[in-house]
C-alpha cells in the first residue's frame, strides 16, 4: 500500500476494544493512536549533523492499550489507590476522592491506605548495614510513596473531608503517619497548616455573636388578623426598625451585596453533598443534617426571592405606578447581577417576578416602562426551559471561558472599572443533573461490583463546580453592614399569605391581563413540574381560595416559572409520572 510522505492518515486516536476482567474488576479498553516522526530508512544524520528535512521523514504510528477501571469490589477499589498505574488512568484517584462518600465512608479509606508506623530502630552505633539502609529503603518504597502522593491530592482537592470537630481525629492519623512516611515534606505541611485553619474557625465562631453568612431576614410577616384592613398581614409586634428600606439603596449596593453572599456560600460548598445520592436524602425523616452546605445556597435562593415578594407585595396603598417602580429597580437588580456574573440571584430574583403573586399584577406590569420590560423579557430567556436549559448552560459555559479585563488603579471592592471574577452559578442546574444520573444508573453491577463509571461521569460535573469555585473565591467585594442589614430586616411573606395580598392588590377579573408574555414552548418538563406542584401542595389556605391558582385567561402561552421553593424538581416523582402517563400498548 502506498503511503504519502507526511501526510497523516485520518484515523481516531482512541478506538474502543472491548473489556477485560480480572481479579474482581472489570476494565474498559481502548487502543490509543500516538505518532512519532522518523526518518527514512537509511538516511539517518550522523553524530553531529544537522535533522533531515521533514520531506525526508515519514509517519509513524504507535499502538498502545490503555485500561481504565469500569467496576470493581470496593476492596479492590482502594487497592487501585495505590498500586493503580496514574499514567493509564489518571481520572481515577480524583473520581474516587470525590465521589467515595457514595459508596465508603472517608475513616473506611484512611484505615485501609494508613499502615502502622514502623518498629524504632536501635540507637546508631548498634545498627547494622542493613539496618542503616533500612529507613533509606522506606523511603523509596513505591507503595508508601503512593499512599502520601494520595494523602497530598486528597488534602488539597477535599480538605473538608477532614473536618471532624473538636478533635479532628482522622487529620491527626495523617499527621501521624506522615510524620514519620514522609516528615518534613509538602504533605506533612499542608496537614499541620489544614488543622490550624481549623481550630482558627472554631475560634473564630465562637467569639462571633452573629453569624457571618446571611440565613435569610428574621423578619417575617405575621398571618392577618380576622379584623385586619384589607387582609394584608399584620406586621411583627415590638419596635419599628430604623433606617433605608432595601430598595432606598442604589442598584449597585444591592447587587453587589448579593453577589457577595452568594459567592462566599458557593465556595463553600462541599462537592460530595451534590451527589445525587446524598442530595436526594435531604428530605428523609432524621436527614435535617445532610448537606449543610448545599442547604445554605438553597436557603439563600429562596430569601432572595421573599425580599423581592416582600418588597413589591408589601407595601399596602401603593399606587400602581409606585409599585411599577419597585419592581423596575428589581429588574435593574437583576441586570446588574447578571453584569457581575451572578447567575443564582439573577434567576432568584426572576423567579420571585415571574411568580403569581407578581406577575398577575397587571396595572403594576403595564406602568412598567418599555426599556426595563425588554430587559426583562431578556433575561427570561436566560433560564428558559427548553432543551434541558440549554441557553443557561452555554451562557455559564461562555461566561467561564471569558476573563474579564483587569485595570491595576482599581481599588478592591470597586466594580465600575473592572469586570469581576466568577461566575456564581445557579447551583440547582448541577443538582438537577446529579440526581438524574443517580437515578438513571445502578451503583452495584452484576457480581456485586461497584459501578465505578457511574462515579466517572458524576466527577465530570463535580469537577465543573470545583472550578466554579476557584474562580469565585477572586471575587473583590466588601460587605456593606447597612445594606445587609436591610437584607435581614426586608419582611418576609409566605407562598400563602403573598397570593392573598395580590388578590388583595388587584381582584382577579374576567379580562386579560397586560402582564409580560414569555413566549414558550409547553414543554413535558412545565406540564410534569405543573402535576407535581398540585401533588406537592394541595389546596389550603382561604376557603375557596386555592393555593395555587389556575392560571387566568392570556391572550398567549404563558408558563410563568414555579414558586421559587420547588423550583428543583423530584426527579423520583417524575419518574414516577412518566410511568403513569406512559402509554399501555404501542
Amino acid at each position: 500500500m502506498e503511503r504519502t510522505v507526511g501526510k497523516e492518515l485520518a484515523l481516531a486516536p482512541l478506538q474502543d476494544w472491548g473489556e477485560e476482567s480480572e481479579d474482581g474488576a472489570v476494565f474498559s479498553v481502548t487502543l490509543r493512536r500516538q505518532r512519532s516522526q522518523r526518518s527514512s530508512p537509511g538516511a539517518g544524520p550522523a553524530r553531529g549533523q544537522p535533522l533531515l528535512p521533514v520531506a525526508d521523514t515519514f509517519l509513524h504510528y504507535r499502538t498502545s492499550k490503555v485500561r481504565s477501571l469500569r467496576a470493581a469490589r470496593l476492596e479492590r477499589l482502594m487497592r487501585e489507590l495505590v498500586s493503580g498505574d496514574r499514567e493509564q488512568d489518571p481520572g481515577f484517584v480524583p473520581a474516587f476522592l470525590a465521589t467515595h462518600h457514595a459508596f465508603v465512608p472517608t475513616a473506611c479509606v484512611l484505615r485501609f491506605l494508613l499502615p502502622p508506623p514502623p518498629p524504632p530502630l536501635p540507637p546508631l552505633p548498634q545498627r547494622t548495614e542493613s539496618e542503616k539502609t533500612e529507613g533509606h529503603d522506606l523511603s523509596l518504597n513505591k507503595n508508601l510513596r503512593a499512599v502520601v502522593s494520595v494523602l497530598g491530592s486528597w488534602l488539597r482537592d477535599h480538605p473538608q473531608d477532614f473536618r471532624d470537630p473538636p478533635t479532628h481525629s482522622d487529620l491527626g492519623r495523617i499527621r501521624v503517619f506522615l510524620s514519620w512516611a514522609a516528615p518534613g515534606g509538602a504533605e506533612a505541611q499542608e496537614a499541620k497548616k489544614l488543622l490550624e485553619d481549623f481550630l482558627e474557625e472554631a475560634d473564630q465562631e465562637q467569639k462571633e455573636e452573629q453569624p457571618v453568612l446571611w440565613t435569610g431576614p428574621p423578619r417575617a410577616a405575621q398571618p392577618p388578623r380576622p379584623d385586619s384592613p384589607k387582609g394584608f398581614p399584620e406586621e411583627e409586634e415590638g419596635p419599628q426598625r430604623e433606617g433605608p428600606e432595601l430598595l432606598d439603596f442604589s442598584v449597585d449596593e444591592v447587587a453587589e451585596q448579593l453577589t457577595l453572599m452568594d459567592a462566599k456560600l458557593f465556595s463553600k460548598v462541599r462537592s460530595c453533598e451534590c451527589l445525587g445520592s446524598v442530595w436526594s436524602q435531604r428530605d428523609r425523616p432524621g436527614a435535617s443534617g445532610v448537606a449543610p452546605t448545599v442547604r445554605a445556597t438553597v436557603a439563600q435562593f429562596n430569601a432572595v426571592t421573599g425580599c423581592v415578594l416582600g418588597s413589591v407585595l408589601g407595601a399596602p396603598g401603593l399606587a400602581a405606578s409606585q409599585r411599577a417602580q419597585r419592581i423596575e429597580k428589581w429588574i435593574r437588580i437583576a441586570q446588574r447581577c447578571r453584569e457581575l456574573r451572578n447567575f443564582s440571584s439573577l434567576r432568584a430574583v426572576l423567579s420571585a417576578l415571574q411568580s403569581n403573586p407578581i406577575y398577575r399584577l397587571k396595572r403594576s406590569w403595564g406602568a412598567v416602562s418599555r426599556e426595563p420590560l425588554s430587559t426583562f423579557r431578556k433575561l427570561s430567556q436566560i433560564f428558559s426551559d427548553e432543551n434541558n436549559h440549554l441557553s443557561s448552560r452555554e451562557i455559564l459555559s461562555q461566561e467561564e471561558a471569558t476573563e474579564g479585563p483587569q485595570e491595576e488603579d482599581s481599588s478592591p471592592g470597586c466594580l465600575s472599572s473592572k469586570l469581576p471574577s466568577g461566575p456564581v452559578p445557579y447551583l440547582g442546574t448541577f443538582l438537577t443533573d446529579l440526581v438524574m444520573l443517580d437515578t438513571a444508573l445502578p451503583d452495584v453491577l452484576e457480581g456485586d461490583l461497584i459501578n465505578f463509571e457511574k462515579r466517572r461521569k458524576e466527577w465530570e460535573i463535580l469537577a465543573r463546580i470545583q472550578q466554579l469555585q476557584r474562580r469565585c473565591r477572586s471575587y473583590s467585594l466588601r460587605p456593606h453592614p447597612p445594606v445587609l442589614a436591610a437584607l435581614r430586616a426586608q419582611r418576609q411573606l409566605s407562598e400563602e399569605q403573598s397570593y392573598r395580598v395580590s388578590r388583595v392588590i388587584e381582584p382577579p377579573a374576567a379580562s386579560c391581563p397586560s402582564s409580560p408574555r414569555i413566549r414558550r414552548r409547553i414543554s413535558l418538563t412545565k406540564r410534569l413540574r405543573s402535576c407535581l406542584g398540585r401533588r406537592a401542595h394541595p389546596q389550603a389556605g382561604v376557603p375557596g381560595t386555592p393555593h395555587h391558582p389556575p392560571p387566568v385567561c392570556l391572550q398567549g402561552p404563558l408558563h410563568p416559572v414555579p414558586e421559587p421553593r420547588s423550583l428543583l424538581l423530584e426527579v423520583p416523582q417524575v419518574l414516577q409520572v412518566l410511568r403513569a402517563q406512559a402509554p399501555s400498548g404501542p
